[in-house]
């Protein structure tokens, strides 16, 4: 396997170059930091409910959905991400998403503990350190034929932008945020007092990630990796790709006489979970859009889970049922959030 070092890309480039060497079939490392700050929303993610795009557009910081999981974030030079793509067929990988997330957070859960922070993976994907604060969020996904784990260490984090980048419903909730961020979320300069040079941890990351991989071999970006990257960005900062889940049911909107128009949000281990609801006489479920920031494999499957509660029962027990079939049939993995968890969401949705 590979490593490419990149130190730091221009803008979106950070993100856009695993998805590119997934595609193309790379096996191996990669890391790399933002030159320039960007907002990335999780692809299950309703990018509308999540980000202040407004405020991303007058301070401009660039916005694009990832084709992994997670939650809505702030990202800038003070993160150096880790980025691991496997064939799906390389059996030196682990198949269960689970115990995907426990060895890949191994490197940097050792990353820091080398560098003088007691850390250890929190299920379903975080890495904290032994006071409880979280000090890198992770995740991952299913692109093409690859698989993808990637991760970030916190140097120092930006909590005011961060902050304003988050969508809020006011004022007072975006200072509760704030707050709850500096409490709980914590970074190398302020466990440290101050930052190990950049390059030490770059190699000591590498190093531990070899525990797990063997040698990895220094390459370079080639000609046709930064081609596909050009003809990737202009598909991944479009509006259609952008906003492929905002919900196609606007709200306030009165349809017709006897339908409803619902909104659920549960928040279960793995994430919080969204819907969107168009009920029938309170007993037919006619449109349903599922988003949210957990993690979900094969990514496709979250479609197949909308097409199959079109048009059912409004009741839990059938509900429950035709989730739990498509988690069958597709056998789909969603650490921490199961088909009980989606069903409560759909189930107990309100105007």
């Amino acid at each position: 396997m590979n490593v490419i070092k990149l130190d730091r890309l221009q803008d979106q480039d950070s993100m856009l170059i695993f998805h590119v060497l997934a595609r193309l079939g790379y096996e191996g490392l990669v890391i790399v930091s933002p030159q320039t700050p960007l907002a990335s929303v999780g692809y299950f993610q309703d990018a509308q409910k999540e980000i202040d795009l407004e405020y991303c557009k007058k301070a401009g910081i660039s916005v694009m959905r990832r084709e992994v999981g997670g939650g809505a974030t702030y990202l800038d030079g003070n993160q150096i991400f880790y980025q691991m793509i496997w064939h799906k067929s390389n059996d030196r990988f682990p198949t269960n998403i689970k115990k995907i997330f426990e060895l890949m957070s191994q490197p940097p859960v050792n990353t820091y503990r080398r560098i003088g922070i007691e850390a250890s993976f929190r299920e379903e994907n975080d890495i904290i350190t032994d006071a409880g604060k979280k000090i890198a969020g992770e995740g991952g996904g299913d692109i093409a034929d690859s698989m993808v784990f990637v991760g970030g260490i916190l140097l120092d984090f930006d909590y005011v932008t961060m902050s304003r980048v988050l969508k809020v419903p006011d004022e007072k909730f975006r200072d509760k945020i704030y707050k709850s961020m500096e409490e709980n979320l914590t970074t190398i300069k302020r466990e440290l007092g101050t930052i190990p040079p950049r390059e030490d941890i770059r190699r000591i990351l590498i190093e531990e990630f070899e525990r797990l991989t063997g040698n990895l071999e220094p390459v370079e970006l080639d000609t046709a990796t930064i081609k596909k990257m050009r003809e990737l960005q202009s598909q991944f900062m479009s509006d259609e790709f952008l906003f492929k889940k905002t919900p196609r049911i606007p709200e306030g909107v009165t349809i017709k006489q006897g339908i409803d128009i619902l909104y659920g949000l549960y928040k279960a281990r793995g994430g919080l979970i969204r819907t969107a609801e168009e009920v029938e006489n309170k007993k037919t479920l006619k449109d349903i859009v599922v988003s949210g920031d957990f993690n979900l494999f094969p990514k496709h499957a979250l479609q197949e889970l909308e097409k199959a509660l079109k048009n059912k029962d409004f009741d839990r027990a059938t509900v429950l049922s035709a989730i739990e079939k498509i988690y069958t049939e597709h056998q789909i993995q969603s650490p921490g959030v199961d088909p009980t968890d989606i069903t409560k969401t759909v189930i107990e949705a309100k105007k």
